[in-house]
C-alpha cells in the first residue's frame, strides 16, 4: 500500500500547489498526467541529460534550436529556420522573437524576457565548459566556432562537413538556458531550473516525486489556435520496483507505462503480444518503433578471435522470428537485415543473415575441415537477457556449436566489454540521434573502444573511406546508398549477430488522448489531454 499512500500524498500536494497558482485554474484529476520512472532522475539541468530519466524530463522542460518530429524530421523548434553553406560549414538559424523563459525573480520587474540568440551562445559556450563537466560536450566536437550574429540570428561553424549535424542538435544537450541564472554560480539554477518548454520546475523531492506545472507563456499553438499544453501539470514517482509500478497502472494511480518486464510480462500480455483481454476495459497498448538495436559482439582483436566461418554460422544458425515470438511475445523485430535498425534510413532488409541451419552446419564443416576440433564460445551476458542467450545456446547445439554461457553484473559487463575482457557478448546500441552514421560509427577503426564505441575492433579499410566520404555528401538518398554499402560490408565480416530491432511498449489509460512516442523514445505531453470517458 506505500504506492497508494504516495499516489494520494501528491495528489494532495498537487491540489494545494494547482490551486493556489491560479484563481480560475482548479486542480483536477483530469488536468494532471501522471507516470513513474523507476529509474531515479539525477539532473533537471539538460547538459546532464544523459539517461532516458533525465531526457524525458529535459524535454518537457526546454527547447533546442531545433527538434524531431515522429517521422524523424528535423523541424523548427526555436530556430523558425536556418540555412546551410555550400560547403556544409556553415549553419546561421533564424530564431522566433516569441519564446519567453520560465518566470523567475531573476529577470526583474518582468519575471521573465525572451530568448536571443545570445542565450544559445552562452548555453553551448557552458556545455563546452569542462568546470561544468556536462554529459553532452561531444556533440560539439567538430564545431569550429559558434556567435550570436544579432538577436535573431544564432551561427554555428564546423570543422568539418557533417550531414547530421542538425539531428546533434535536436538532443537536449543543446537546450537554451538563460545566463542570469548562473551569475552566482550553479546553485540557483539547481534549486530551480529555468528552460522555455512547455511545463516548469515546481517540486522535486528526491527518489520520491516530481510536479512540473504548465508553463503559460509557452509559444507553441494547435492548429486552430489554442495554446498549448492542454494540461494543467505532471506528476512523476519514483517507484524502484517495477511490479508496484504495474499495480499502480491497473489500480488506476498511474496514466501510463512505458516497457516490460519479465515479473507482469505474461500477466498484461497474450502469448502473441496482444493486451490481455482482462484488461481492455481500461488500458490500451500501444507499440512504436524504437531506433535501437539488440546485438551478440565479437571482440576481433585479442589475438584468437572467433573465425569468420563461425561467426556467419551463428548468424545462420538462430531462428530470430521464433525467438521474438516465443521468448518475447512479439514486441520486437527480428534482426534479418544488419546493424542499422528498421525504420531508420540507411536499412537494409538484405544486409544481414536469414535463418539457414543447413548453410550453417556446411560452414561449421568447412571450418573442421581447415582447423580441426571445434572451440567452445563462451557468451557473457547480464541476468537479465540470461535466457535470450540460452535459446541461442541451444539454437547452436543443433548445428553442433559448443556454446558456453557467462553471467556477470553489470558494472563488469559494462568494463569488460570496454577493456576487451570478453570474447563473445550480449550488447545493444540506441540512436543518440536520428542518422545511420551514429550506428555506423561503432565500426569505424578510429573509434576502438575504450576511447570509442568499436566494442569489436572491427577494422576495414573500404569501410573506413565509405564512413569518411559519407561526411562529403550533402543528398540524403545519395548518403543513404552509402550507408547501406557499409552496413552490407560490415556485416559479411560478421563482428556481430544482430538479434532483433527493439520496440517501445506503451501501456496507458483509455481517456489519454493525443499521445505519442517518437523512434528515439522521447517523452512529449504538449498535446496530450484526457476525457471524462
Amino acid at each position: 500500500m506505500k504506492g497508494n499512500g504516495i499516489s494520494i500524498f501528491l495528489f494532495l500536494v498537487l491540489s494545494v500547489i494547482l490551486t493556489s497558482c491560479s484563481e480560475h485554474n482548479q486542480a483536477d484529476d483530469s488536468k494532471i498526467f501522471r507516470l513513474n520512472r523507476y529509474d531515479n532522475i539525477s539532473s533537471l539541468d539538460p547538459t546532464f541529460a544523459r539517461t532516458q530519466a533525465n531526457n524525458w524530463v529535459c524535454n518537457l522542460m526546454y527547447n533546442s534550436l531545433v527538434k524531431l518530429n515522429d517521422s524523424l524530421e528535423i523541424v523548427p523548434d526555436i530556430a523558425k529556420s536556418w540555412k546551410i553553406s555550400e560547403d556544409g560549414k556553415t549553419y546561421t538559424f533564424t530564431l522566433r522573437n516569441d519564446v519567453y523563459f520560465h518566470k523567475h525573480p531573476v529577470f526583474g520587474k518582468d519575471s521573465t524576457r525572451t530568448v536571443v540568440a545570445s542565450d544559445f551562445e552562452y548555453s553551448f559556450k557552458r556545455l563546452t565548459d569542462p568546470k561544468v563537466g556536462g554529459a553532452g560536450s561531444w556533440v560539439l566536437n567538430n564545431v569550429e566556432n559558434f556567435k550570436a550574429l544579432n538577436d535573431s540570428l544564432f551561427q554555428i561553424r564546423l570543422k568539418e562537413p557533417f550531414p547530421p549535424f542538425l539531428g546533434l542538435l535536436s538532443m537536449k544537450y543543446c537546450s537554451v538556458v538563460p545566463e542570469e541564472m548562473f551569475q552566482n554560480g550553479q546553485d540557483e539554477f539547481r534549486k530551480n531550473p529555468i528552460g522555455t518548454g512547455p511545463f516548469q520546475y515546481q517540486l522535486w523531492e528526491d527518489n520520491i516525486k516530481l510536479v512540473l506545472r504548465k508553463n503559460p507563456l509557452y509559444f507553441e499553438k494547435d492548429e486552430k489556435g489554442n495554446s498549448l499544453p492542454y494540461l494543467e501539470a505532471v506528476s512523476m514517482t519514483f517507484l524502484p520496483e517495477k511490479h508496484s509500478e504495474f499495480l499502480q497502472l491497473i489500480q488506476g494511480n498511474l496514466d501510463m507505462m512505458a516497457d516490460l518486464d519479465p515479473s507482469y510480462k505474461n500477466e498484461i500480455l497474450t502469448p502473441l503480444g496482444g493486451l490481455n483481454p482482462k484488461y481492455d476495459d481500461i488500458l490500451d497498448l500501444h507499440k512504436y518503433d524504437y531506433l535501437s538495436t539488440v546485438y551478440l559482439c565479437f571482440y576481433l582483436d585479442d589475438g584468437n578471435p572467433v573465425d569468420e566461418k563461425l561467426r556467419q554460422a551463428i548468424n545462420y544458425g538462430i531462428d530470430k522470428p521464433k525467438m521474438v515470438k516465443y521468448m518475447m511475445n512479439g514486441m520486437a523485430t527480428a534482426a534479418e537485415g544488419g546493424f542499422i535498425p528498421k525504420g531508420l534510413p540507411g536499412f537494409s532488409e538484405n544486409a544481414g543473415y536469414d535463418y539457414q541451419p543447413q548453410k550453417a552446419r556446411e560452414l561449421i564443416r568447412t571450418y573442421q575441415n581447415e582447423k580441426g576440433k571445434l572451440p567452445i564460445i563462451q557468451l557473457t551476458t547480464v541476468q537479465e537477457y540470461a535466457d535470450i542467450c540460452e535459446y541461442i545456446q541451444a539454437q547452436m547445439a543443433k548445428i553442433g556449436l559448443n556454446i558456453e554461457i557467462n553471467v556477470v553484473p553489470g558494472p563488469t559487463m559494462r568494463d569488460g566489454k570496454s577493456t576487451g575482457k570478453f570474447q563473445f557478448f550480449r550488447a545493444n546500441w540506441g540512436a543518440d540521434y536520428p542518422d545511420a552514421e551514429n550506428f555506423l560509427s561503432l565500426y569505424y577503426s578510429k573509434n576502438f573502444a575504450p576511447e570509442g564505441p568499436n566494442y569489436s575492433h572491427y577494422k576495414n579499410e573500404r569501410f573506413d573511406q565509405l564512413y569518411l566520404n559519407s561526411f562529403n555528401v550533402s543528398d540524403d538518398k545519395k548518403r543513404e546508398k552509402i550507408y547501406r554499402e557499409m552496413d552490407s560490408l560490415m556485416m559479411k565480416s560478421a563482428p556481430i549477430v544482430p538479434l532483433f530491432y527493439d520496440q517501445t511498449s506503451i501501456f496507458i489509460q483509455k481517456n489519454i488522448k493525443g499521445f505519442s512516442m517518437s523512434p528515439v523514445k522521447l517523452l512529449d505531453l504538449t498535446r496530450v489531454y484526457k476525457t471524462n470517458n
